[in-house]
């Protein structure tokens, strides 16, 4: 799936192993770490161009010098990776004002798995809140937030899973089993991809996850 990010959000989860998803971070037009995230980043190499959060996580010594880029939000409302969205979605508005700013998110899965659902699901109130394409992408695949009808790319035999947040009507077409307006999380799991596209249709939101690689592939290594 060929998309063009405006922006990178690197969370503090599993740092990212994958051809694909490590191309896209190195990439980044614009690249901005949650806290932790940012020291994980020099550590590898790259200065981002903004380090968000609250600071807890990172040295004095770090914090000090990359001041220049560390931007500090102490309320605790919000989780580090909403206020590295908000700081990337008014950055952005200035200079993409005709379109959702694309936003590919990245680390934000593993070590903690209360935060990886919690994170998932933030992706539907990201694009619902502010206005965004948040994409997020894991080494085995990518989620995505919709609503109403909407047709995405793929191809046969690629995994799919349909997580519903609010939709009372949802059908499928293009899916190896019809969708329908699931009321548990696991119903929309383990579908698959019938051809090089399929499409929902819900009167409400819901989010896509595509695996990369179709059942019968395998990663290159493995």
């Amino acid at each position: 799936m060929d998309i063009e990010y405006d922006a990178v959000i690197l969370a503090d989860g599993s740092f990212p192993v994958e051809g694909h998803v490590l191309d896209v971070l190195n990439n980044a037009k614009y690249l901005c770490c949650c806290d932790s995230a940012g020291m994980e980043m020099v550590r590898r190499g790259r200065v981002p161009d903004a380090i968000v959060g609250d600071g807890d996580s990172m040295t004095e010594e770090f914090m000090e010098e990359y001041r220049d880029i560390i931007h500090i939000v102490s309320e605790q409302e919000y989780n580090d990776l909403t206020k590295s969205t908000q700081h990337v979605a008014r950055h952005l508005r200035k200079s993409i004002s005709d379109r959702p700013i694309r936003i590919a998110y990245l680390g934000c899965t593993g070590k903690r798995e209360d935060h990886t659902l919690g994170n998932i699901s933030l992706m539907a109130y990201y694009m619902q809140a502010f206005s965004i394409e948040p994409y997020m992408l894991t080494d085995y695949g990518i989620f995505m937030p919709a609503s109403g009808t909407c047709t995405f790319p793929s191809a046969p035999r690629i995994q799919v899973s349909i997580f519903n947040m609010d939709c009372t009507e949802l059908s499928s077409t293009g899916l190896r089993w019809a969708s329908y307006p699931y009321r548990q999380w696991w119903q929309g799991t383990l579908n698959e991809a019938v051809g090089d596209s399929f499409t929902l249709c819900g009167n409400g939101t819901y989010i896509v996850y595509q695996t990369y690689l179709p059942k019968t592939q395998k990663p290159a290594g493995e």
